[in-house]
């Protein structure tokens, strides 16, 4: 199996019902790869708690963001 790149990965939020305090539609979410979740229909989010919690799949989209964006919050996101 091929390892996927190192860099992070972000999802938007489409969908909060049922967790308006733990997500916010249209905010950029960095996910963690999880091929257990992923195989169940789930996504590991890191959420507004600041803790990684597995949220349906559809409540998200993927996003493929510059290196540039991507440092920039990695580093808002460590401060």
């Amino acid at each position: 199996m091929m390892k996927q790149k190192e860099s992070a990965q972000f999802v938007v939020c489409l969908n909060n019902d049922g967790y308006k305090a733990s997500l916010e539609v249209g905010k950029l979410y960095r996910f963690i790869p999880d091929e257990e979740a992923e195989a169940e229909g789930l996504l590991r989010v890191i959420d507004e708690s600041g803790e990684d919690y597995a949220f349906d799949s559809t409540r998200f989209h993927r996003v493929s963001l510059p290196a540039p964006v991507e440092k920039a919050l990695l580093a808002a996101s460590h401060s």
